[in-house]
């Protein structure tokens, strides 16, 4: 799967600072654009997998992983 982010750099004196809006929490610094960009990225792969693990916790026993997407089957209404 592939995402594609905002990512907005600022050098501030000798390093460069990114972040992305649309993850809260999301930044990277580096000596160079491209090492501050490394970094953001690897900190949005640190929150996405750590937002997915959480997600994945309520999941119920009785659901089953369906080509990358978990179904649950509903309890039968009395």
């Amino acid at each position: 799967m592939r995402n594609e982010f905002t990512a907005v750099v600022e050098r501030d004196k000798r390093w460069y600072v990114a972040y992305c809006p649309e993850i809260p929490g999301a930044n990277g610094q580096g000596k160079t654009k491209a090492a501050a960009l490394k970094s953001l990225r690897e900190a949005i792969a640190l929150i996405l997998e750590d937002r997915r693990k959480d997600g994945l916790r309520g999941i119920p026993a009785t659901a089953t992983d369906q080509n990358g997407l978990t179904s649950c089957s509903r309890p039968s209404e009395e």
